[in-house]
């Protein structure tokens, strides 16, 4: 059940640079390591919805409605773009700032929970990618799921706390420049837009 081929495959999807590990990069950067820390922690709890409409057959369900991904799909897209905009507002949420005020550690658990929650395609994605690393017994699939889940969720939340850290590394050399903070402000927005528009792009 726990193979190599499943802990490289899980390894690569999570490194894989995404919304989640923007997000955390964002906080890393604009309110340092703490908030990089909580941010890997909410994108992590994030995953816990995608992975059981999995394990109950609802992202089957979801995959085969088209009201129902729309709808899932375009709440997530309308929230990528208000990440966008909180990314490019003086004072907003995202945006990187000498003057930064600090934020509730709920308020930045809460945004990294929704971003994955929004995202339609992450039930899909565990639909096809635990299903092949199972045993094949009935009786059992449950339980494999959710180890196999908890160590998805284990590695997403190490490596985007990695990710965090780093950016919360270079946080100062950021804050030092007026004109780096308003390029990284401007590439987050950027970004998120992009992100925005993949997702609005998806079929079910």
């Amino acid at each position: 059940m726990i193979s190599v081929q499943f802990l490289l495959t899980a390894l690569v999807v999570v490194l894989a640079p995404g919304t989640g590990v923007i997000y955390t990069l964002a906080m890393g950067l604009g309110q340092g390591r703490r908030a990089a820390v909580i941010a890997a922690f909410g994108c992590t709890i994030g995953i816990v919805p995608a992975m059981s409409a999995a394990m109950l057959g609802l992202a089957a369900a979801m995959h085969t409605s088209a009201l129902l991904f729309q709808t899932v799909k375009f709440a997530g897209v309308a929230y990528l773009l208000w990440l966008a905009w909180q990314a490019l507002r003086a004072g907003g949420a995202l945006a990187i700032s000498g003057q930064t005020t600090r934020q509730s550690a709920w308020a930045i658990a809460r945004r990294g929970i929704l971003i994955n929650t929004l995202n339609p395609k992450l039930s899909i994605f565990f639909l096809a990618l635990l299903p092949p690393f199972l045993s094949g017994n009935a009786a059992t699939a449950t339980a494999e799921m959710l180890t196999l889940g908890g160590i998805f969720m284990a590695m997403t939340f190490v490596v985007f706390v990695l990710y965090g850290v780093f950016a919360a590394t270079a946080r100062r050399l950021v804050l030092s420049s007026e004109r780096t903070m308003r390029w990284m402000n401007r590439t987050f927005a950027g970004i998120f837009l992009l992100l925005a528009g993949r997702l609005a792009a998806e079929r079910a």
